[in-house]
């Protein structure tokens, strides 16, 4: 359904009863609210959870930025590397209002919070300008920003940056060779499954300019250590050993920045949600939020 989240259309989707207890996920750079997927949603409803998912602006169903034209992504780039200021579309602060917005919009005066990736940085900035609105945060395979922590490899980064190809079939192989490659080792996904989903995404939406807008506002939005020392809520860090998108150390690094944050590092865990650790991670969004008031 759409709704109007601070200002803006959002595409939402919310799971599980009405007195259940509120889990908004956010979802990372570029990724529709499928990839958060259906029968993980499912398994987080059957612990007691209303789980919204929806689509981050300029993504999927959500309101689009075309208007604001297409970045440099060279120039963001360079303009990171040296530790200039970086010129985006919109900030990772205006997505995490979209988030507030969407609670505001269905009612919800307090929620559980989860974000993946991008999504983590979004709900970082969500748990420390309003703590009042959020009970527990669980923060999977994300960062502090910090100019200290090692970035993706060569290799990783080039396949980021890589123009993909128009013909539906090739994207499809082109998009799904890319999130293999940032997989999880001891995870890899089956035959054709990775495929199958990508496929899907696509039908539903493919915008690759409000990808790179959502890339340079990434970039834009630097180091958020000292913002860290705002969250309130019982937070859970969850990361892989072998994430080769944001190395394992970045993990390490925002759990000790977060007061009296919990820290589960996942041995052979990279940069996805591996359907055989959606139970671990169902069972650490539902301890972290039991510890809430």
């Amino acid at each position: 359904m759409q709704i109007s989240a601070n200002g803006i259309s959002i595409e939402v989707e919310d799971h599980g009863p009405a007195n259940g207890e509120p889990l908004l996920l956010i979802m990372g750079l570029g990724m529709q609210l499928l990839a958060w997927p259906d029968e993980f949603v499912q398994q987080l409803v059957a612990r007691g959870f209303r789980v919204i998912r929806y689509d981050n602006r300029d993504i999927g169903l959500s309101q689009g930025f075309d208007q604001m034209g297409v970045p440099h992504v060279g120039l963001a780039s360079m303009q990171h590397l040296l530790h200039l200021p970086v010129k985006s579309a919109y900030s990772i602060g205006d997505m995490a209002e979209d988030a507030r917005g969407v609670l505001d919009a269905l009612g919800i005066a307090r929620a559980h919070v989860c974000g993946a990736s991008m999504g983590g940085m979004i709900a970082q900035h969500l748990a420390a300008r309003h703590p009042g609105r959020v009970k527990s945060l669980t923060l999977m395979m994300t960062t502090s920003g910090s100019r200290r922590l090692p970035g993706p490899n060569f290799k990783v980064r080039s396949a980021l940056l890589a123009r993909p190809p128009r013909e539906h079939e090739a994207l499809v192989a082109h998009s799904a060779a890319f999130i293999r490659l940032i997989g999880s080792p001891a995870y890899p996904a089956p035959k054709g499954w990775l495929e199958a989903r990508t496929d899907r995404a696509i039908r539903r939406s493919y915008r690759p300019r409000g990808m790179l807008r959502q890339l340079v506002a990434v970039a834009a939005d630097g180091d958020r250590s000292t913002l860290l020392r705002q969250i309130q809520a019982p937070t859970l860090v969850i990361h892989g050993s072998a994430d080769p998108l944001v190395p394992v150390p970045a993990g390490r690094d925002l759990a000790a920045r977060i007061a009296g944050a919990a820290l589960d590092e996942i041995p052979g865990m990279g940069h996805d949600l591996p359907p055989e650790l959606w139970p671990r991670f169902v069972d650490g969004i539902s301890s972290v939020a039991a510890k809430s008031s």
